[in-house]
């Protein structure tokens, strides 16, 4: 369900200026009812100024007294007309600098395990370069003494669902299926 903007502010100035029970704001803002119920008790958003959601085209009057006649209802957003804006394609991805170490692992058990993966592919479920990539395949890289093949999924770097679904558009099997021996 989309939410008003401003979850905070929204709350504060229903609670100022309506009648609405806590639970029909709560709702309204994707609060948590005794969070709103702080708000009006003055321990929490003290600071914060009362946003208007009938001046700023989120909700109509109509809508407030209907919520207000009926404690049941639930307040409706009303819809906006700004487009909605486009999601973006998800970037580069971050690997925390704890499991920074790691990641030569699960590119070689990746390698070992699924040569077919593109080096573009790896690069992407594992966020890394394919310059590191060829170095670990190449053996040149500055740590591969110290290189395990390590599933990178229990390492951390990335969902079973990921690397399956690179995998599967290699064309190989994915790594959750166990390998069938040849009768």
């Amino acid at each position: 369900m989309p939410q008003p903007l401003m979850p905070k502010a929204t709350a504060v100035w229903l609670i100022e200026k309506t009648s609405l029970t806590f639970e029909q704001i709560a709702d309204f803002v994707g609060m948590h009812p005794l969070e709103v119920q702080a708000i009006a008790d003055g321990e929490v958003a003290q600071g914060i100024v009362g946003y208007d959601p009938v001046q700023n085209g989120q909700l109509t009057q109509e809508e407030i007294a209907r919520c207000e006649a009926d404690p049941s209802a639930k307040l409706q957003l009303l819809a906006s007309t700004l487009p909605t804006p486009r999601s973006r394609s998800k970037g580069a991805r971050y690997t925390p600098v704890a499991k920074r170490h790691d990641r030569p692992d699960g590119i070689a058990w990746i390698l070992r395990n699924h040569p077919e993966v593109p080096d573009s592919a790896i690069a992407k479920l594992l966020g890394t370069t394919k310059e590191t990539i060829q170095k670990i395949r190449d053996k040149t890289h500055w740590n591969s003494a110290n290189i395990k093949p390590r599933d990178p999924v229990i390492l951390g770097l990335c969902s079973q669902s990921d690397l399956n679904a690179a995998i599967s558009a290699a064309g190989g099997a994915p790594a959750a299926r166990p390998a069938e021996d040849a009768a």
